[in-house]
Formats: structure tokens, sequence, C-alpha cells
């Protein structure tokens, strides 16, 4: 593997910077980055009428989060609204699976499940409207499947062979190149690159609220459905295992924990920690960081179920608080960058 492939995969899963309240100033500066908290959405406008449009983005997909209607005990996978039977969330046991003991997941009924989610993340793209910022910039791919009657997110392992972070598990993705038109072309091609999934394997739905990861890149995560069928072959020099993960174990986890991590800038912040037991490998695989980070967002768009435990977001108006959480985060980036100086 080169030394260039080394660098662009280091960057897919540091723990992420968690936002801080960094003062007045610097959130105020980072606010003016964004042009008054960015550029406004493609279509979206200036002025009362393009605030207008925000504002009924934002309470619609309000509505739309709190409409939810869940599954239910028993839900049957790919049985939509009727009939019962086991649960197939992976990981329960005993009274946790199955029609008797009540299902512990959050996934949508079946039908229209990928239409749902479609519609619910489109409402949190982002588009370009963070690319002003002066950071350098990377992206990884969020690959959703339905399988099994759930919707489950794709993840991979880092190789051993790596120098930063080997073992650990991310996302497919990596820093972008010249070559690269913008955050999406880059996500794709390191899933190519990774895991050999085709770029017209998969169907872009939008790109979410980026993060920044400890050496301060910009990581916009991309989401994205591929076929239930796909087959991934993994690279050996940078992904040593593939797996899935039914998304409503980031609502709902079986096994969890948080700890203090501090970032670059000397702040101290709390961390999302998932332990899942995968029943294909016979194996538990560590989930954090920004990695973590990016999964939980993702659920909570997707479910709008109140997960088991606390983030860092208003649940009622979880666009406004996201781009909040953003600002906060940048804010503190970018007042320690200037303290370097």
């Amino acid at each position: 593997m080169t030394e260039a492939a080394l660098s662009r995969s280091s960057s897919r899963c540091e723990p992420l910077h968690a936002g801080v309240q960094a003062g007045r100033d610097g959130i105020d500066g980072a606010a003016a980055w964004l042009g008054q908290r960015g550029p406004a959405a493609p279509g979206a406008g200036t002025g009362p009428e393009g605030e207008g449009k925000r504002k009924r983005e934002r309470e619609r997909s309000s509505a739309a989060w709190r409409s939810r209607v869940p599954a239910g005990p028993g839900a049957v996978p790919g049985g939509g609204a009727g009939g019962a039977g086991p649960c197939p969330c992976p990981g329960a046991a005993g009274d946790e699976r199955g029609a008797a003991g009540g299902c512990r997941c959050s996934a949508l009924p079946a039908p229209g499940l990928m239409e749902q989610a479609r519609h619910r993340l489109r409402d949190f793209d982002v588009g370009d409207r963070f690319s002003r910022l002066p950071l350098p910039r990377a992206a990884v791919l969020l690959p959703l499947m339905v399988r099994g009657g759930r919707l489950q997110l794709l993840l991979t392992v880092r190789s051993l062979q790596l120098r930063r972070s080997p073992g650990e598990v991310c996302f497919p993705g990596g820093k972008r190149e010249a070559t690269d038109k913008d955050d999406i072309d880059t996500a794709l091609r390191e899933a190519k690159e990774e895991v050999g999934l085709q770029p017209e394997k998969v169907e872009v739905i939008c790109r979410l609220m980026p993060g920044i990861d400890k050496m301060n890149n910009l990581v916009t995560p991309v989401v994205g459905f591929i076929e239930d069928t796909f087959q991934a072959t993994p690279n050996p020099d940078e992904v040593s295992e593939v797996f899935l993960v039914p998304l409503e174990y980031f609502v709902k986890p079986l096994n969890y924990k948080t700890f203090s991590y501090k970032t670059s800038s000397g702040y101290s912040t709390r961390v999302h920690c998932f332990i899942y037991h995968d029943q294909e490998h016979k194996k538990s695989f560590k989930i954090w960081g920004l990695t973590a980070h990016f999964a939980v967002f993702l659920a909570l768009v997707i479910f709008g179920e109140r997960p088991t435990f606390e983030v860092d977001y208003d649940l009622d108006n979880l666009i406004s608080s996201s781009e909040n959480y953003f600002i906060n985060l940048y804010a503190s980036v970018h007042e320690g960058k200037k303290s370097n100086l």
C-alpha cells in the first residue's frame, strides 16, 4: 500500500471532536464562516422567503420525526403490517426476542421502508453548504440495505497493516483527492477501492451534517442505498472485515457505554461506544467515535425514536439543534487553531 493511500485512509474513523460551548465570539466566528449558519440549501433562497422555507422544512421534519409508526412487537421480516413472528434483531436472546417477550428494535414497517427513509433523509440533506470552511476535506459512505425486513448498515474493520487506528471499525471513506468533484465522489471512490462497491450500484440519497475528526478534517457522511445482494470484496491492504449492523441498534443497543475524550483543542467530551455481537462472524465489534456519531444521527433521522441513552440534540428540533452542535464544534476547532498561531 502506498504512502498516499495510507494517508488517505487514516482519517476515516478518528474519534469525533464533540461540540463544546466555545464562547460567543467563537460561535459568531463560525456562523460568519457559514454565511450566518451556512449558505442556503439549494433552492432555499435568501431573505424572508428562504428563511420561511427553511422553517417549514424544520417543522415538516420535526412532525415526521414525531409521527413515526413503530413496527410493534413481533414484526415479521418482510411481513409488513400483519402477522406475528420472532424479532430478527441480532444480539437479542431469551425473552428479548420474539413476540412473546416483545421486540427491542425500533425498525419501521417493511412496506415502503426505503421510501420513508428517503423522504426523511432528504429533509436533512446539507448539500455542499459547508464547502467554504477552511478545513481539509474527507468523506465516508454510510451504505444502507434492506435485509431480513430491516435496514442494515454496512461497516468495515480497518486492516491491521495500517499505521493509524488499525483494527478499528469505520465506514468506507477517506480524504478527498484532486480528481474528486465533491464529497459524493470521494465517498464512492473510496468505497470502490475498499470493499469493491461499484459507484453505479449506489443510490445516493443525501449528505448529512459533517463532523470533524481529531486531525481536523471536515468529514462529510454520504448516505446511499445498496442492493441486499451486494457481496463485499475487501481490499486486504485497507479492510480486514465487512459486517452489517441493524440500524435500530444505534438507538436501542444491547451493549452501550460512554466515556470522556479530550480533543486536540483541550476540550473534554462524551463519546458514544457500542459493542455489537455479530452472529455471522461469531464475534463482537466495538463501534465508537466519529463512526458511532454518524450512525446514531442516521438512526435518529430515519426512525424518529428517542434513544435509550443521552444525545447532544434537541430531538424535537433535530435539524436546527444538529446545526448548532456543528457550529459549536467548528468554533472550538477554529478558536483552537487561532490560539496556536
